[in-house]
C-alpha cells in the first residue's frame, strides 16, 4: 500500500475513534483564600546569595533528559568553583534559575533541595525512565487519542515526578526554602504567550498559587504537543479583590512596550476579565525554549531602575552573570535525501522543532538587550543618589557608583569540538536515555562552563 493510502487508513480510523478518544486534564488549582497571593518578586533571601555583592542567574532550556543532564553538569562545575575568602562555592551563590520543559525538572529540584540535589538527581531522575507508564509512540492505536487532545494526560507523569523527586510539594512550600528563586515556564497556547507560575498570573485568575503542586507545573512546562494533552488551569473571575500590579494595565496600553511584555500584559488582563475561563498550557519551549521569559518580564515590568532587586542589593551589586544553558538538539532525519517525505510523524516533529528553534534567537536577543539596559539604568540611578541615600542603602566609603559589570552569555554543545558537539546534538529529546549518553551530556555541561570566556571573565574578577 502507498504512503498516502496508509495515512488515509489511519486518518479514517482515527475519525471513527474520536467520539470516544477525547483526552483532557482536570484543573488542580483552587480559588484564592482571604490571605491573597504571597510571592515576592524581590530576588534574594537572608542567605549567602542575597548578602553578597554578586548576582548569578541561570536559565535551563528545554530538551527532555538531555536538557536536565546538561544543566546538571553546569551546576556540578559551579560546585567546583570556590568563592574567594569564603568557605562556600559558587553553587551556593546562585540567586535565580528559570527553567523550561526538561530544564524545568533540574531547576525545580535544585531549587527545592539546593546542593543536596547534586548527590542524588542523577540516580533519582537522569538514569531512570520518566516515560514509565506513558504512551510515547504515534500509531494507529494512539492517533485517536492524539487527535482527541493528546496521547497522554498529565496524571502518570505528575505521579512519577512526585514519587521520584517532589514528594507532593506545593508552591507554598517551594517558595519558603530560600535562594535561588525559581521560575517554571509553560506556554499559554491560546494567548500565544509564556505562562510563568508566579503571583502575577495566579492573582489574575484569583487562584491560590501556594496550593498548586510543583510537579504539575513541571509537567505543564514539559507537555509536548500531541504526546500530552494541555495542562488546564481554571480561572475564578470576580471571586477576589487583589489588585493586579499597576504595570499590567500600563504595559497593555503602551504601544511602546516590548512585544513580550505587551503581549503578556494583555493576556493577564484577559485572565482577570474572565475572557479565558480555562487556561490551556503546553511545553514552555513553544514560545521560549530558553526559559528566560520569567526574568525578562520581571525586569521589564519594574518601575524602578534596580527592580527586581531591592535598592540595598542594587547599591551593593558589583558583578552580575546571566547564563543561558542551551541544550537544543541538532537537525535530524534523512527525508531531505529523497523527493518523498517527510511523513506525517516527521512533519509534526519538524514543525514543533521549527517553532521552538525560531523563538530562541529573538528571545535571547531581547534578554541580552534587557540586561544591558538594566545595567545602564542601574549605574545612572546609583550615580544620582544623594549622600543620605547612599548611606541609607549601605554604600561603604570609597564606593564607586559605576562599578557594576554584567556578564551575559550562552552555553551550548556547539561551543565544544565539532565531533563531540555532533554526538551530543544527536541525543534524542526523550525522558529516557541510556547511562552512557546521560554521563556524556553531564560531562559536556561541566566542560562547556569551564571553557566559557564569559564565565572565566566573571570568575577572574571575584
Amino acid at each position: 500500500m502507498s504512503r498516502l493510502g496508509s495515512f488515509g487508513v489511519i486518518v479514517t480510523s482515527a475519525a471513527l475513534l474520536l467520539g470516544c478518544a477525547s483526552v483532557y486534564n482536570i484543573p488542580l488549582n483552587v480559588p484564592l483564600g482571604s490571605a491573597g497571593v504571597v510571592d515576592h518578586l524581590t530576588i534574594g533571601f537572608a542567605d549567602p546569595a542575597a548578602l553578597d555583592d554578586l548576582l548569578i542567574g541561570l536559565s535551563f532550556s528545554g530538551g527532555g533528559t538531555r536538557a536536565a543532564a546538561f544543566s546538571f553538569g553546569v551546576l556540578q562545575e559551579m560546585d567546583n568553583t570556590p568563592m574567594p575568602h569564603a568557605s562556600d562555592k559558587m553553587l551556593d551563590r546562585i540567586d535565580f534559575i528559570s527553567g523550561v520543559s526538561g530544564g524545568s525538572v533540574t531547576a525545580a529540584y535544585f531549587g527545592l533541595k539546593k546542593r543536596e540535589a547534586l548527590t542524588d538527581f542523577r540516580e533519582r531522575f537522569l538514569l531512570l525512565n520518566a516515560e514509565e507508564g506513558l504512551q510515547t509512540t504515534l500509531s494507529l492505536g494512539t492517533i485517536g487519542r492524539a487527535l482527541g487532545g493528546g496521547i497522554n494526560d498529565s496524571t502518570a507523569f505528575t505521579k512519577w515526578l512526585d514519587a521520584h523527586l517532589f514528594d507532593n510539594v506545593t508552591f507554598g512550600q517551594f517558595r519558603n526554602v530560600g535562594s535561588p528563586r525559581v521560575w517554571i515556564n509553560a506556554s499559554d497556547i491560546y494567548n500565544h504567550v509564556p505562562f510563568v507560575f508566579d503571583a502575577t498570573a495566579f492573582t489574575a485568575i484569583c487562584s491560590d498559587l501556594s496550593q498548586y503542586p510543583l510537579s504539575s507545573a513541571v509537567a505543564a512546562s514539559a507537555a509536548v504537543p500531541i504526546a500530552f494533552a494541555p495542562a488546564v488551569i481554571k480561572a475564578y473571575p470576580g471571586t477576589c479583590h487583589d489588585p493586579l500590579p499597576p504595570w499590567i494595565a500600563k504595559a497593555a496600553a503602551n504601544r511602546n512596550s516590548s512585544p513580550m511584555l505587551g503581549s503578556y500584559a494583555k493576556a493577564v488582563m484577559r485572565y482577570r476579565e474572565g475572557a479565558v475561563p480555562y487556561l490551556k498550557l503546553m511545553d514552555g519551549g513553544l514560545v521560549d525554549n530558553y526559559g528566560i521569559s520569567g526574568f525578562t518580564i520581571a525586569r521589564e515590568s519594574s518601575d524602578t531602575a534596580y527592580g527586581p532587586l531591592t535598592p540595598q542589593q542594587a547599591v551593593k551589586l558589583r558583578r552580575a552573570m546571566f547564563l543561558v544553558i542551551d541544550s537544543k538538539a541538532g537537525i535530524s532525519g534523512d527525508w531531505v535525501k529523497t523527493v518523498q517525505g517527510p511523513d506525517g510523524v516527521d512533519m509534526l516533529k519538524a514543525a514543533i522543532d521549527t517553532t521552538m528553534d525560531s523563538s530562541v534567537g529573538a528571545s535571547y536577543s531581547a534578554f541580552d538587550r534587557t540586561m544591558k539596559d538594566w545595567q545602564a539604568s542601574m549605574i545612572k540611578w546609583r550615580c544620582g543618589l544623594s549622600g543620605a541615600e547612599r548611606a541609607r542603602y549601605g554604600a561603604k566609603p570609597g564606593w564607586d557608583c559605576k562599578n557594576v559589570q554584567f556578564f551575559i552569555g550562552r552555553l551550548g554543545f556547539d561551543q565544544l569540538e565539532p565531533e563531540r558537539a555532533a554526538v551530543l546534538e544527536a541525543v534524542p529529546t526523550r525522558f529516557q536515555l541510556p547511562q552512557g549518553q546521560v554521563d556524556d551530556v553531564i560531562a559536556a555541561g561541566r566542560d562547556t562552563l569551564r571553557a566559557s570566556p564569559i564565565f572565566q571573565a566573571f570568575a577572574r574578577g571575584l
